[in-house]
């Protein structure tokens, strides 16, 4: 199983190991394109501070990102695993898992990420700011620009297992799986239920969204679920008390399913 997650705008302060080597990052055969998203990220940040600023979506009060940018290739790293601090990763809480559960997560989760494309927990990497929304000087929008670099490698990373996507629409569509791979893959929408005076209603939510699948990550990996098959990873799910509702899917798309919450 393969399980996608995205990245988080909450990151952790500082590295605390060893200096950038993009060479010892998982996926190797991406280090052409991570080298320069590298380059042209750090350029932007140590050049024009506006137009920085406004390519990376940040506001004033927030130029010291540009500094930390600016010495990437230099900065102390640690594992991706402690340098996402979001709402995901705190519910996920892998410096509390089991220690199978721990081993589990390294082999089976990837990190998406608009500078290193996709990361594993436990490569080491700086905390950075760079969005999948941004465009870099020489390199261009890196939603298009990781479509075209990462298609080979997720494809190979996903192998003939089942994949469990959760990650965020720009991130889902810097690769998406295609035929075969499509109907061993999972997507997950999290919908909360709730009683009103005209009956229960569901909505979408956004924060607590992240929440669920951070718990629901964390669930399979501690209940050891080692699904074969997109059916078998639905099942696993059912297993672990989730309401789960599938939804109609095109043959040769994903399959869509809604994780329903009542508790937030």
């Amino acid at each position: 199983m393969l399980i996608l997650l995205p990245p988080s705008e909450g990151k952790a302060d500082a590295g605390t190991g060893r200096r950038l080597d993009l060479t010892r990052l998982s996926l190797p055969e991406l280090t052409p394109a991570r080298q320069e998203v590298l380059a042209a990220l750090i350029a932007l940040s140590g050049g024009d501070e506006a137009a920085a600023l406004a390519a990376l979506g940040l506001s004033a009060g927030q130029r010291g990102e540009l500094a930390r940018n600016a010495r990437l290739d230099r900065a102390a790293t640690a594992p991706a695993g402690q340098v996402y601090t979001g709402v995901l990763y705190e519910a996920l809480d892998l410096a509390s898992l089991p220690a199978p559960a721990q081993r589990a997560a390294r082999r089976t989760v990837l990190i998406s990420s608009g500078l290193w494309g996709a990361v594993r927990l436990t490569d080491r990497i700086p905390p950075y700011r760079c969005p999948i929304g941004a465009k870099l000087p020489g390199v261009g929008a890196l939603s298009a620009y990781w479509r075209r670099a990462l298609a080979p490698a997720m494809a190979a990373a996903a192998g003939d297992g089942p994949v469990l996507d959760l990650r965020s629409g720009a991130y889902a569509a810097t690769w998406a799986p295609r035929g075969e791979q499509a109907g061993r893959t999972v997507t997950v929408r999290v919908l909360h239920e709730r009683d009103t005076p005209a009956g229960p209603t569901r909505s979408v939510v956004s924060h607590f969204n992240k929440a669920t699948k951070g718990r629901l990550v964390r669930d399979l990996l501690v209940a050891g679920a080692r699904p074969r098959t997109a059916a078998g990873l639905v099942t696993a799910l059912r297993d672990l008390k989730y309401t789960v509702e599938e939804q109609p899917t095109p043959a040769g798309r994903p399959r869509q399913v809604d994780v329903v919450v009542t508790e937030l």
